[in-house]
């Protein structure tokens, strides 16, 4: 019997789901990021979190998937880290977007899309990532992401463009004044996760036709960008996965209408979908 992990990393958070015998276990760790943690590091995490829970020798495989892999010296320093642990498994070590994909589109052919903290995109086709469109970062680009939205909202804030309604409500639940949110996004780590937390004061207020216009125009600014540029997406389903695509996918869904796309799934996590990829391919 074949006894597997699979993980789900972002930068702030991992999600581990243990499969032995059938049984499933999950468990969550701080997020493993190459770019922030050492190979010793990661290892140390790794033996804090399963050394006491399961015996690690009893591993077949390791499934991996995260952001930051497509970087060459990423991978093989993770790879050096859970070779460390897992001792006797093979390691299979993949993009955030390839987990979206095989978690979404299985084995046929499709659009992957990641709407999180930050976005991607990507025709898969059944097998690989064929065509990416790649993104240029919450600075330039991650149009339709969590980053993206909440810059908006901070930009109506700061610039007083939110009507009376909306400046009270957001002064109500962040008690943010100007030179605060500056020294936040240009003083201190992690901007584009600041940025992002925004994008909550858009769920919280639907319906108000400020709230609406962000919404519509930076989901929009995704499939005209990215999605418009793939001829794929006129034959094949087109995928969601990420906080943002599952909060907004009333949007989504008008919006694939207007582009006359074929919608296909819209989850939160890629892990439900992972589980059941492996399961088939084992």
């Amino acid at each position: 019997m074949k006894n597997y992990i699979i993980a789900d990393s972002g930068a702030t958070k991992c999600q581990w789901t243990i499969v032995q015998n059938n049984k499933k276990q999950s468990i969550s760790t701080i997020g493993i990021s190459p770019y922030f943690l050492s190979t010793d590091e990661i290892a140390a995490i790794l033996v804090k979190a399963f050394s006491k829970k399961i015996n690690v020798e009893k591993i077949n495989a390791v499934y991996f998937y995260g952001t930051g892999l497509s970087n060459l010296d990423n991978v093989i320093s993770l790879k050096k880290a859970l070779k460390l642990v897992f001792k006797n498994a093979t390691l299979d070590i993949q993009t955030d977007l390839v987990a979206a994909a095989r978690a979404t589109c299985q084995k046929n052919k499709g659009i992957a899309c990641i709407l999180g903290t930050g976005s991607n995109t990507g025709y898969y086709n059944g097998k690989i990532i064929a065509k990416n469109s790649p993104g240029l970062g919450y600075v330039l680009g991650d149009e339709g992401s969590g980053a993206y939205l909440g810059k908006k909202v901070l930009q109506y804030f700061l610039y007083k463009t939110f009507d009376e309604e909306l400046m009270l409500c957001f002064e109500k639940k962040y008690h943010l004044n100007r030179s605060e949110i500056l020294n936040k996004i240009y003083q201190e780590p992690f901007p584009n996760k600041y940025l992002a937390s925004f994008a909550m004061f858009l769920s919280e207020h639907r319906g108000h036709y400020m709230i609406e216009n962000i919404i519509e125009d930076g989901l929009n600014d995704f499939f005209y960008t990215h999605l418009n540029k793939l001829n794929e997406s006129w034959l094949h389903p087109i995928h969601f996965i990420g906080s943002v695509a599952y909060a907004f996918r009333d949007v989504i869904k008008q919006l694939a209408l207007v582009y006359e796309m074929e919608l296909g799934k819209i989850t939160k996590s890629p892990m439900e979908g992972l589980i059941a990829y492996h399961k088939n391919n084992k």
